[in-house]
């Protein structure tokens, strides 16, 4: 996020109601701040590993690499970018890029925690449908609370989408089905855990708050 709010990016001046780090710091320490932070991740997964197969740290390593990668983050961050005032951009397109930019995160966070514990392909492949569904629905509501939420509210700026001239759900659906999708996504979401019961209890109850939120 620290990368994310630069000038040469999304330009927010607020993330969670305070300054951004560029704003307080200069753009120089942010990027090296979102640097240092994003090698840690790696640095935390070798250190507190010991005892696991090598075989699943090299998976979860991997995993994380892919995330932030050409076909995670950067990748869709790129698209984003580019698409910024043009004209034709799509549903499809909109779809590529935040299961590239967001939902890839998200991936990761719910199946390297899966692949650690000793998760199957099969309950791998489950929790990537679940992630990737709630990644999606995530930047929908991201999308709605953009337009319908003021900036005290979100603890960011609003409006930054509609004045970038960013491709949104809402712009390209309107806000009633935006809403609609964002529920089918959670929806599809929770289908994907239901062998596990109650013991998914915890990111069923993620995925309703991810559309319930107020900022």
């Amino acid at each position: 996020m620290i990368h994310d709010d630069l000038p040469a990016m999304d330009n927010d001046d607020f993330r969670r109601g305070k300054p951004t780090n560029h704003v307080l710091y200069g753009d120089d320490v942010a990027i090296l701040a979102g640097d240092a932070m994003l090698s840690t991740a790696f640095e935390y997964v070798a250190a507190n590993t010991k005892g696991v197969a090598a075989e699943r740290v090299v998976q979860v390593l991997r995993m994380l690499g892919e995330s932030v990668g050409p076909m995670g983050l950067a990748g869709g961050q790129v698209m984003d970018l580019k698409c910024e005032g043009q004209p034709d951009v799509g549903i499809d397109t909109l779809q590529w890029i935040h299961t590239y930019k967001t939902a890839a995160l998200l991936k990761a966070a719910v199946c390297c925690g899966a692949a650690l514990a000793g998760a199957s392909d099969e309950d791998l492949a489950r929790c990537e449908t679940y992630a990737n569904k709630i990644g999606l629905a995530f930047q929908v509501a991201d999308d709605i609370l953009d337009v319908t939420a003021s900036t005290e509210e979100l603890g960011k700026t609003a409006g930054k989408d509609l004045d970038a001239d960013k491709t949104t759900y809402p712009k390209l659906l309107g806000l009633d089905r935006s809403r609609e999708v964002a529920r089918e996504l959670v929806d599809e979401a929770k289908a994907a855990l239901e062998p596990y019961g109650e013991r998914a209890a915890p990111l069923l109850g993620l995925a309703d708050y991810i559309i319930s939120r107020s900022n």
